[in-house]
């Protein structure tokens, strides 16, 4: 692999105007279209496959006058104007006509017309479709009738109904997503320019997160014409894709500058640090994107959707920081090695106020001390650091999963607003119905079904029952449960259950009909309980694929266990961190949040496969400094030791940077969006702190030579990779330590 990195670097030196000139047109080519990225997606996503939600949505056109969407424009008339309400509703009608899916029945208008003495008239439409189309919908009626854009309206509209929810947070994450990109690049830079010391280096690593963020938008808008994708794959890809470029380009940019302090010419040091550190950024890119990929065993939309988001945009930062980077060195060169004038003069100046320090010659370093303390007390740090990443992680025993949208939305929010009103003109759960269908073998039994429909009336958050409706060839029989709470309420979730238990009012159709309960509270409830139930394939999947990348990269058997159990810790901390902050909302004054009492069902498998992602990167460049040093030296504890102190630095830079683009996000976004930047916050956080600081030396001075345990049988099948070692030349690789007595 080596010898393939190398051939990629002589190539990039001598084509580098080609590559240069490549990339230009690449980016030229893509502006035009990242502007456009969020054009075709979608807000939808959330329907599960053979659930009894999706059954119920797709039999709901057998019934007359029926439709699986419901949906209403809200006029705003707190002045109870009669003849501005008719303007607005003439307006209205003009607007959205031709609207796919989109119609308004003929007693609609004179209902709205005749609610001017009420402070919101409501206007009903009629929604085909389903869920997914329905808020395709949405999205046009905001478009058609200017809802952003009407605060200086006499009577401004909204678009109300579920899935119109989904579509006006679409709409939020569009500017949310301009923010924290606004607000990310400069911090990235300016934290860049601290630990390099000079522009034209803090310069690089900033460009390729801009281009591939640039890129991914790009190659989004053009996926997203043949597959259904999910609007928030563009916070997920610009989020990962600023962190992950930037690192990439740290880890290379880093050993580059090592080589040059070492006395290498830049063209040596080029070829080292492609070899080693760029082969590195190839291996853990890679591991990003096979880890992400586990969220496909769940089949929902809205995740997948995602998951090719952070697929496509590791992939464009590792093409980047192989071929774009190189290319980028080459012209700079020196310019990118030392510190710049600008903060060699600060330095200066701020000497001068602070008394001069004599440091003897060979004095060890701040990592070298640290890392001596800790191997000196491995007992002590390992337990204490394992005690307090587990006493973070005690909130996530009591996760609930929730879904939704209306929480999500700004308390000032137009929509959100409206949808409140409509509730309060119609009932909490007017707006979202549990629809139950009955399918009979023959004809409807009418009194089974009237059994049914009294017990359902007496469950305790039932509001009503409606009268039985027939389908077109008498088969079927729909009733609509209108329930006292909204239909995100964790009691509606609960009738929703109570109507599907064994023993509920079903049990009066057992042996005559089959029963299926949908409607938008069954929606959530069937995506929540996917997602949930599909965590342990996930978790399976990348725990037993982290575990073979690192096997066959360390040529250990213990280390890649020992790293894997430490990725479960640094997860399950987040997941800790993420009831804390937005379950029980101990934080909500510090960060001025309003938590929602819930995790959001996609965020936990999202969590779960980035951070294993991620928390490879920093595992793949510490251990295989480590294994360096003990190729050269066979001495474990020398080994922990330089190899720690070699590549701690780097580490926690990458890791701060990491942060803080996570950070921006989680104070700019949706809640949807901040749990993920949250979350992947305290991860990486911890993880390159209490783990990799901690944690690994500690436990790897307590192994000692199990570290490096390899049976002669597996070794002989292994393939060799070094990713960190020197020149084949110059290598000396030990056998694999015998069995410890």
């Amino acid at each position: 692999m080596q010898a393939a990195m190398d051939r990629l670097s002589r190539f990039v030196g001598r084509r580098r105007r080609l590559v240069l000139a490549t990339w230009g047109i690449v980016l030229l080519a893509s502006l035009p279209f990242a502007a456009q990225q969020t054009k075709h997606l979608t807000a939808g996503g959330f329907e599960v496959p053979g659930s009894q939600s999706l059954q119920v949505a797709q039999d709901l056109p057998n019934f007359w006058a029926t439709h699986p969407q419901q949906m209403l424009l809200v006029f705003d008339n707190p002045h109870h104007n009669k003849q501005q309400l008719w303007t607005a509703i003439d307006n209205a009608v003009v607007r959205i006509q031709g609207v796919k899916n989109v119609s308004i029945p003929r007693l609609g208008l004179a209902l709205a017309g005749g609610s001017y003495n009420k402070d919101v008239a409501l206007l009903p439409l009629t929604v085909q479709g389903n869920a997914d189309q329905a808020v395709d919908a949405a999205v046009t009626l905001r478009k058609k009738l200017h809802v952003q854009s009407q605060g200086n309206a006499a009577i401004p509209v909204q678009v109300v109904g579920q899935q119109a929810l989904w579509a006006a947070l679409q709409d939020v994450s569009k500017k949310d997503l301009e923010k924290a990109e606004v607000g990310g690049f400069p911090i990235v830079l300016i934290v860049l320019l601290l630990i390099f010391g000079s522009l034209a280096a803090a310069a690089l690593p900033v460009s390729l997160g801009v281009g591939s963020v640039i890129v991914t938008g790009a190659a989004i808008f053009f996926l997203s014409l043949g597959l259904e994708m999910s609007v928030f794959v563009t916070n997920i890809a610009s989020m990962l894709g600023i962190g992950v470029a930037v690192d990439y380009s740290l880890f290379i940019l880093a050993r580059y500058r090592e080589e040059l302090r070492g006395g290498a010419t830049p063209e040596e040091a080029r070829v080292t640090a492609m070899r080693t550190s760029g082969l590195a950024v190839a291996i853990s890119g890679a591991t990003v994107i096979i880890s992400v990929a586990g969220l496909f065993v769940i089949d929902s939309t809205m995740l997948r959707s995602m998951a090719i988001g952070a697929i496509v945009v590791v992939a464009i930062a590792i093409l980047a920081a192989i071929t774009l980077l190189p290319a980028l060195m080459r012209t700079l060169d020196t310019r990118i090695g030392g510190r710049g004038k600008i903060i060699t003069r600060l330095g200066a100046r701020l000497r001068a106020f602070r008394p001069a320090r004599e440091k003897p010659a060979g004095a060890p370093g701040f990592w070298d001390r640290w890392t001596g303390g800790v191997m000196r007390r491995p007992v002590v740090c390992a337990v204490g650091a394992a005690a307090l990443m587990l006493l973070i992680a005690i909130p996530a025993l009591h996760l609930t999963w929730g879904t939704a949208a209306l929480k999500q939305l700004p308390a000032s929010d137009g929509t959100r607003q409206a949808f409140e009103a409509a509730q309060k003109q119609l009932g909490p759960g007017a707006l979202g119905p549990i629809n139950v269908i009955a399918t009979f073998d023959g004809k409807v039994n009418e009194s089974a079904l009237a059994r049914f429909s009294s017990r359902a009336a007496t469950l305790s958050d039932v509001d009503k029952v409606g009268k039985p409706r027939l389908s077109f060839d008498g088969h079927q029989a729909l009733v609509v449960v209108t329930p006292k709470t909204g239909p995100e309420d964790p009691a509606t979730v609960t009738l929703v259950n109570e109507l599907r238990a064994p023993n509920g009012p079903g049990a009066s159709l057992r042996g005559v009909a089959t029963l299926a309960v949908g409607g938008v509270p069954a929606e959530n409830k069937d995506f929540t309980t996917l997602v949930s139930g599909s965590m342990w394939k996930i978790f399976v999947f990348v725990l037993l694929f982290s575990y073979l990348v690192l096997l066959v990269m360390l040529r250990s058997v213990i280390l890649p266990l020992k790293a894997v159990l430490m990725n479960v810790l640094t997860v399950a901390a987040a997941y800790g961190v993420l009831v804390i902050v937005f379950q029980y909302g101990w934080t909500d004054t510090i960060l001025n949040y309003h938590h929602l009492g819930h995790v959001n069902a996609p965020t936990p498998p999202l969590l779960l496969a980035i951070v294993f992602g991620l928390s490879m990167d920093y595992e793949v460049f510490l251990l295989s400094r480590i294994r360096e040093r003990y190729a050269a030296t066979g001495n474990n504890r020398t080994a922990v030791a330089q190899g720690l102190a070699a590549s701690a630095q780097t580490i926690s830079s990458a890791a701060l940077i990491m942060v803080l683009v996570f950070a921006v996000f989680a104070l700019t976004g949706l809640p949807q969006v901040k749990e993920i930047g949250v979350g992947l916050s305290a991860a990486i956080l911890l993880d390159a702190t209490l783990v990799r600081l901690v944690l690994v030396p500690a436990t790897m001075e307590l192994m000692g030579s199990w570290n490096w345990w390899l049976p002669a049988w597996l070794g002989r099948i292994l393939p060799e990779i070094d990713v960190e070692g020197g020149a084949p030349s110059e290598r000396v690789v030990p056998e694999s330590p015998a069995v410890p007595s």
